[in-house]
């Protein structure tokens, strides 16, 4: 089993940053690959950005790129998320999940179902 562990949410200004980080414990050997989705109330789980555990590739939803940053500190065992330029839309409760299934298109990483584990959720409003 794998422990996911979120921090860094909170209450910010539009225009303005946060940093997610989620630490991830047990059997962290097993883990592949490690993504971001938040959940505004009322809406679908929507995918953010996926991070692949060894090789440190990225990808992102559209709407994320060049706002949004993910990355990975092996050593730590914890993966971040670094949001700037924060608009109201962005507010939702942000989750990070970790899969030890390997997938032969990206398009898998993006989709829920595809995670194994998942953190309680970190909220975060922008408010504006």
């Amino acid at each position: 089993q794998v422990q996911l562990v979120e921090s860094g949410g909170g209450l910010v200004q539009a225009g303005g940053s946060l940093r997610l980080s989620c630490a991830a414990s047990g059997r962290t050997f097993s883990i592949l690959s490690m993504g971001w989705f938040r959940q505004a109330p009322g809406k679908e789980r929507e995918f953010v950005a996926q991070i692949s555990w060894s090789g440190g590739s990225t990808y992102y939803a559209d709407s994320m790129k060049g706002r949004f940053t993910i990355s990975r500190d092996n050593a730590k065992n914890t993966v971040y998320l670094q949001m700037n330029s924060l608009k109201p839309e962005d507010t939702a409760v942000y989750y990070c999940a970790a899969t030890s299934r390997y997938y032969t298109g990206i398009y898998y990483y993006t989709i829920a179902a595809s995670y194994d584990y998942w953190g309680q959720g970190a909220q975060v409003t922008v408010s504006s």
